[in-house]
């Protein structure tokens, strides 16, 4: 063929066909895009801190930071002390312990969760009444009063029979309380523990759209994270993955899934010594969890460890080492969200946080500068590697971990470009796969 002649395109269906396919295919179309929206493009907090609902005050977000600032002045006052402690690489030990310092005193806690439930036990009705009350009023003012953290929210008693009136009962208290404070905040998140049927998610989500339409809510407008803590959760008495139902049965209100480290372990029998986030049960849990969450738009949190840093410095370093390693160790696996019980934890939680983004942030955005500009390199990445790579700077963007200049000068990209990136369309992911 001389040079400059097109190539002839011959083809032997008929129009008709492609048309009669996907005429047969629209009900499969609608079913993706209903199940599987993709990611939400929506900032996830890289921990939740749980406070009973008797403890929790107006300033419970200032305190946990001061006490955490108190615990690196006292056992690890500087950057190589505490590089040493976590073992961190020396071009990291300094950016990471500032930033650390920084994250403490502007943003302690990014998610607060006032507790009802275990950490928070059975009390007189009355007095839960008047704890859940206080929590609207404290949390509609702080975020009134710009102290609130990024997400904040309550964790209600189960479903389960026994205990099921009174989660109901605090839940419209607490609602009811931030409705008549000036509305609910955008940062609302709430958590339904010990669930094993999908049809007490389902209750859930009945309750919340009674709520709505009481109040001329929009459709939708509240959603929920489910706690699973129960193997039930994992695996129903018919063999099928229950944690798969229970996304489908909140009819798109669920937003998180998160890991109970004790109570799961507890429930497959794991001696206390034992049960941790590393547990090969745990590990098998959170899998089922990552899978049946894969494309929802629900994302996955891992659980805690109960080892607190408190006590002389060599048990607050030993703590500190296994809260770090933990949490790398999450972070390796994709799960960006975790659990800290104590404020001597949040030090090690951003340490980990920032470090896993900057040792890698080099490298990720010449990856993916090369990407957008089309350029060769020594990996050649796909549209779905690109949505990996700017998913990892945007979530290091969000927790503070890296600055939007450092990212624009290595990628030449715009926090929009990063977006339109990490949350393509569809047809985007596919078409060059």
């Amino acid at each position: 063929m001389g040079q400059g002649q097109q190539e002839k395109v011959a083809t032997s269906l008929a129009g008709a066909v492609c048309e009669e396919i996907s005429a047969s295919l629209a009900p499969v179309d609608a079913e993706l895009e209903r199940r599987y929206p993709g990611d939400p493009g929506t900032r996830q907090p890289v921990h939740t801190v749980y406070v009973p609902g008797d403890v929790f005050a107006a300033d419970t977000i200032r305190s946990w930071g001061d006490r955490a600032l108190d615990a690196l002045d006292e056992h690890a006052p500087d950057a190589a002390s505490f590089a040493a402690v976590l073992g961190l690489a020396d071009e990291l030990a300094e950016p990471v312990h500032a930033r650390v310092r920084a994250k403490l005193e502007r943003e302690p806690i990014e998610d607060l969760r006032v507790d009802f439930e275990d950490g928070y036990g059975n009390r007189p009705d009355a007095e839960e009444d008047e704890a859940a009350a206080r929590a609207a009023r404290l949390i509609a003012e702080a975020y009134q009063d710009g102290t609130a953290a990024p997400y904040m929210g309550i964790r209600t008693k189960c479903m389960e029979a026994p205990v099921r009136a009174r989660g109901i009962r605090t839940l419209d208290i607490f609602l009811t309380g931030l409705m008549e404070a000036g509305g609910l905040p955008g940062g609302l998140v709430l958590t339904l523990p010990k669930v094993t049927y999908a049809e007490q998610v389902t209750a859930m989500a009945r309750l919340l759209d009674a709520f709505e339409k009481t109040h001329g809510l929009e459709p939708g407008r509240i959603g929920f994270e489910i706690q699973i803590e129960t193997s039930q959760a994992i695996l129903a008495a018919d063999g099928t993955a229950t944690v798969a139902r229970m996304i489908q049965a909140a009819e798109g209100r669920a937003t998180g899934l998160h890991y109970g480290t004790f109570d799961y372990s507890a429930c497959l029998g794991v001696s206390a010594a034992h049960q941790a986030s590393d547990h090969p049960a745990a590990d098998h849990a959170k899998a089922v969890m990552q899978v049946a969450a894969a494309g929802t738009g629900v994302r996955v949190s891992d659980g805690s460890t109960n080892v607190l840093p408190i006590g002389p410095t060599e048990k607050v370093h030993a703590a500190w080492r296994l809260h770090y390693g933990l949490t790398r160790r999450a972070l390796a696996r994709a799960y960006y969200q975790g659990w800290d019980m104590h404020p001597g934890h949040i030090p090690t939680r951003y340490a980990a946080v920032f470090a896993f983004y900057r040792e890698g942030f080099e490298q990720a955005a010449a990856r993916l500068a090369r990407y957008a500009n089309r350029t060769g390199g020594d990996v050649m990445d796909e549209p779905a590697t690109a949505k990996a790579l700017s998913g990892y700077l945007l979530r290091g963007l969000d927790c503070g971990a890296l600055d939007i200049g450092e990212v624009a000068r290595l990628t030449g990209l715009t926090r929009a470009d990063l977006e339109s990136f990490a949350v393509p369309r569809r047809g985007d992911l596919t078409a060059s796969a």
